[in-house]
């Protein structure tokens, strides 16, 4: 990771972020036009459950390649964010969405146990994101059930 250069304050690390799933919501494009992967330094992290930590704009690219062509669509709902700062370079942000994947439709709270709910935990500096570690539950559809008899039973 690069040294920092550049003092941000929390809000400005909130707008980095916040530029960053607008970018994924639209299919990979920033507000000014720029990829997802501008926003990124060179050497970053990203981590998506069921793939792994991809490292470098590349790897970072292949898993957003990966983990987007399966969506048709996604809305982050920016309202209900929560936002917890650490007073450095970390800032975390829970939330919820909803949208299409290749296997169905999903909105949090619908099942209440189905996808929807996330955390993003990032570290971001000089501009750009250092670190993404995303949690969530990559089911979106909710069609992984039979590994989990309390599923079953809330179904039925």
């Amino acid at each position: 990771m690069a040294l920092a250069t550049q003092t941000m304050t929390d809000e400005q690390r909130k707008s980095v972020a916040l530029e960053y799933l607008k970018a994924f919501d639209n299919g990979g494009v920033t507000s000014s036009g720029g990829s997802i992967l501008d926003l990124f330094a060179e050497d970053a992290q990203v981590m998506f459950p069921k793939w792994g930590i991809a490292e470098g704009h590349k790897e970072i690219g292949q898993l957003f390649g990966d983990v987007g062509g399966t969506l048709r669509s996604i809305k982050h709902h920016y309202a209900e964010f929560t936002w917890i700062f650490s007073g450095g370079d970390l800032i975390v942000a829970e939330g919820t969405s909803h949208g299409e994947h290749v296997d169905g439709p999903w909105r949090a709270g619908v099942p209440e146990w189905g996808a929807g709910r996330w955390c993003d935990v990032f570290e971001i500096r000089d501009w750009k994101i250092q670190r993404c570690f995303i949690y969530l539950d990559p089911d979106y559809a909710g069609k992984d059930t039979a590994r989990y008899p309390w599923l079953t039973t809330a179904e039925a």
